[in-house]
């Protein structure tokens, strides 16, 4: 009886958490509201009791008068007070820690996910995946040819580009210097790959201007299917090898994913030949 009764006042003095200002005041209005009422309450049985043991300095009456009009609003103003103070740094707490944790898996650069978030992501998704790895090409170049304030604006507009281009069950992350992370899920690795290539088109489409110097970019890409048992580490070393292997094929284009595309189209036409 004691533990039920207990965790019944502990839930109805908690403040809990609070999404909004407004939230925090409501819920200190209604807090102050019950406080005042067992105030209240204990008041009357106080002046009742003292009355009937003769305690009472004054007639019984007039005290409850007195009490009735005074104590509820004194009881209300001060828990408001004292509950929205507590309720508001609890509120700004939340806040923080939410910025905190959005601090923490962006890259303040690019804007995009950091490599932090795209593991997590990666990890907390038990499920198949697929990951695409991009690099933009001679990016070095880029940086000793127009400066490193160049090469910035090309990290932020091809991860926008990229972006764009996988809006939907898709998480894009900037992975480390001028590479990108993409994940993939609830979509093949067919439709996956055309996406990249309209993400590399994308990219190669991009016009850029330093000091009346105009450039263009362009990204190689590297792709693996990622099965739900498949650990992050191992897909991301077949993708990176697929990367390289784009970069050794003269860069501007993708390697991966073509040899699963074709086992399935060799699979779902065996299929649809065995149905007839």
């Amino acid at each position: 009886m004691v533990g039920p009764t207990r965790d019944w006042i502990v839930r109805q003095l908690s403040l809990g958490e609070f999404s909004t200002v407004c939230e925090v005041w409501r819920k200190s209005a209604g807090m102050a509201l019950k406080i005042a009422m067992v105030a209240f309450v204990l008041s009357v049985l106080a002046h009742v009791g003292l009355a009937a043991v003769g305690l009472l300095p004054f007639a019984l009456k007039d005290g409850l008068l007195v009490n009735t009009i005074v104590a509820p609003p004194i009881g209300f103003f001060v828990a408001l007070f004292a509950y929205a103070v507590v309720g508001l740094a609890i509120f700004d707490l939340g806040v923080s820690r939410e910025e905190l944790q959005r601090i923490s898996s962006t890259d303040v650069l690019s804007g995009l996910a950091n490599r932090r978030a795209f593991q997590d992501a990666y990890t907390d998704r038990l499920e198949d995946r697929v990951m695409i790895l991009f690099d933009i090409d001679r990016f070095k170049d880029i940086n000793d040819t127009y400066g490193h304030a160049a090469g910035d604006m090309v990290i932020a507009r091809v991860g926008a580009a990229l972006r764009k281009i996988f809006d939907s069950d898709c998480l894009v992350a900037r992975i480390g210097g001028e590479e990108y992370g993409v994940l993939c899920w609830k979509r093949s690795i067919e439709e996956v790959h055309a996406l990249a290539e309209t993400a590399r088109r994308a990219v190669a489409e991009l016009k850029f201007s330093v000091s009346g110097q105009a450039f263009t970019a362009t990204v190689s890409g590297g792709l693996a299917a990622a099965p739900a048992d498949l650990s992050f580490g191992a897909a991301f070393s077949l993708a990176d090898k697929a990367l390289y292997a784009a970069k050794a094929e003269g860069r501007n284009c993708f390697a991966g994913g073509e040899a699963r595309a074709a086992a399935h189209n060799a699979a779902t036409s065996s299929a649809a030949q065995l149905r007839a």
